[in-house]
């Protein structure tokens, strides 16, 4: 259904005309000097000249900027964007340039530098605009320096093409992020229990050996000393060796579990030394009263013993029962006086 009075003439001169809303377009966002408020995205990264230091602002940050036409270039207009930095407050100024068919920063700021632009140094010289001035003006004097140049320039465009595949191809495996955590979850799992186990090896150790300090993990520099030692078999005694085969706590274990040698009695004990003092004691006094510039003949019969006679006297009474205690110590007697004579010396005194 059409409107009230919409679609109908009036004619200039009528009386009775209605009016309609004759505000212009965009009026809103129009200011009273005529620039327009437009969504402004920068085309390039900018330093900021107001901050301090100077902040780059990237590519693509977008601002509310004052629009308005500042000239023309034969009938395309000039068109100037006004803008805010809010970190700082200063105010930059980009136009476009229609000659070149690109941007320009006027004011505030600073285009970011990407390389050597074109239409500057280099131009029209192809792949030689990346060389040096040197390496130019050679390869434009000498047309084998020009070849050689593009064998290498080759050679080395294959080596990139190369590394480039084997960036694709380490990017590939991050295809799919599932897979790769779980890889890399499972190899973790796999170090954890070798490291647990490894724990409890220590552990056993100090609990054995009762160390008091951390026992740190085994490097490769104690593998190649330990293989620079050498043990020899022949070069240990055997008592060393008893003794290492011995355990450390072989009398705390045995009490422990009451397998070791039981505990001697003090009157054992006591006994003991008794017998040892007077064993010393008698040894002592036999060997002073010794020659010893007698012949070797005797020096088997100038060893006494303790029970001596008790022994002899039990052969001699297994031996010989009808004999009387008189006539065997009256033949042991006999038998003893050669050797002590020979045995005994009496010096005399001076």
């Amino acid at each position: 259904m059409q409107g009230f009075n919409m679609g109908r003439y009036y004619p200039p001169d009528a009386s009775n005309a209605p009016s309609f809303n004759a505000k212009p377009p965009l009026s809103s966002r129009t200011k009273p000097s005529g620039a327009l408020t437009v969504r402004f995205e920068l085309p390039f990264a900018v330093w900021c000249a107001h901050c301090k230091p100077e902040a780059i602002v990237g590519q693509g940050v977008r601002f509310n900027a004052e629009k308005k036409k500042v000239g023309n270039y034969y009938s395309t207009p000039i068109w100037s964007f006004r803008m805010k930095h809010s970190a700082c407050g200063g105010w930059w100024e980009i136009r476009t340039d229609p000659k070149n068919a690109k941007y320009v920063v006027v004011e505030g700021a600073m285009r970011r530098n990407y390389g050597e632009e074109e239409g500057g140094e280099g131009e029209g010289e192809g792949e030689m605009k990346f060389l040096s001035e040197e390496e130019r003006e050679r390869r434009r004097n000498d047309a084998f320096a020009m070849l050689e140049g593009k064998k290498g320039e080759e050679v080395e465009k294959k080596a990139h093409t190369e590394r480039l595949g084997e960036l694709y191809d380490a990017a590939e495996m991050w295809r799919d992020p599932y897979d790769v955590n779980a890889r890399l979850r499972r190899e973790f799992r796999e170090k954890r229990k070798r490291w647990k186990k490894e724990d409890r090896v220590k552990e056993g150790m100090q609990e054995k050996f009762s160390f008091g300090y951390e026992i740190a993990d085994a490097t490769e520099s104690d593998v190649v000393r330990a293989k620079m030692v050498d043990f020899g078999a022949g070069a240990v005694d055997e008592d060393v060796q008893e003794v290492v085969k011995r355990p450390l706590f072989t009398s705390v274990k045995a009490t422990m579990t009451g397998t070791g040698p039981k505990k001697k009695l003090k009157a054992e004990i006591a006994a003991e030394k008794s017998r040892q003092s007077l064993q010393q004691s008698l040894v002592g006094n036999t060997r002073a009263s010794i020659d010893p510039f007698l012949s070797t003949e005797t020096k088997s019969s100038s060893k006494l013993s303790l029970g001596i006679k008790r022994k002899r006297e039990e052969q001699a009474a297994g031996e010989v029962k009808s004999l009387s205690s008189a006539t065997i110590l009256s033949e042991q007697s006999a038998a003893k006086a050669p050797a002590l004579t020979t045995a005994l010396v009496d010096y005399d005194s001076d």
